[in-house]
């Protein structure tokens, strides 16, 4: 196996696509930090909510906001939990209501340049694994590895309803899938980073494919760009 060293994997897709479960298992896999992107942008939304912020009247404060916090990943236990100001909101601010103000708050520009910089920061000592919406495009353009991953609507909001049942969550499908498509046209439509898949990214469907079967596809992928590089070849992983 090629040594993947100085390494940065960016993995975009739509919510629901299985990024974050993907990310985390390839980051195990090959030793990387994971860090989840959507759980700061989250964590924003969580903390407009405590503050009874307005997104549409009280933009420029949110995006105040958002730079004053201080965004931190911990191991806890064998989990991954994003600290925010010293306090654990990786339960917080994995609600449905937090997951739909997110979208919004997003997309508001001094929110992004916050964030993008943090999580810039976080990547500048050691490989990571970085999901979103907008790593390949914005945040890293110049990753070693970019994936976008792909799943139909019903496929995604069907993940969401077994899940939230899982957790002992009352959950309706119809209306999770109308949730899941009104996120996708905001994400897509917004005027700051709209999803898109990069042009040199390798888009992998995951509705027919396990879990393992994606992860063992981008560790491909990744070795190959490794041996790319130590070879001085250049162009987008095939």
């Amino acid at each position: 196996m090629t040594e993947r060293t100085g390494c940065m994997v960016a993995i975009d897709g739509p919510a629901g696509a299985g990024k974050s479960t993907i990310a985390r298992t390839v980051a195990d896999r090959c030793g990387y930090t994971y860090i989840d992107t959507g759980a700061m942008y989250r964590a924003v939304a969580l903390h407009v909510m405590r503050t009874g912020l307005d997104v549409e009247a009280d933009a420029d404060a949110i995006g105040e906001l958002a730079g004053r916090l201080r965004f931190e990943f911990r191991a806890v236990g064998d989990e991954q939990h994003l600290f925010v100001d010293g306090e654990d909101v990786e339960r917080a601010i994995r609600t449905p209501e937090v997951g739909n103000l997110s979208s919004p708050v997003s997309a508001i520009p001094e929110v992004r340049e916050h964030l993008v910089a943090a999580q810039r920061t976080m990547a500048e000592r050691v490989p990571v694994v970085m999901e979103g919406r907008d790593i390949g495009t914005v945040v890293f353009p110049d990753a070693l590895l970019k994936v976008f991953l792909t799943a139909s609507a019903e496929e995604r909001a069907r993940r969401r309803y077994e899940q939230r049942i899982a957790q002992g969550e009352d959950a309706d499908y119809e209306r999770i899938l109308a949730d899941q498509r009104e996120r996708d046209r905001r994400d897509s439509t917004r005027a700051v980073a709209p999803l898109r898949k990069a042009d040199d990214a390798v888009e992998i469907d995951t509705d027919p494919l396990s879990i393992e079967q994606v992860a063992d596809r981008v560790l491909e992928l990744l070795d190959d760009r490794a041996l790319a590089r130590l070879e001085g070849r250049d162009g987008p992983a095939v």
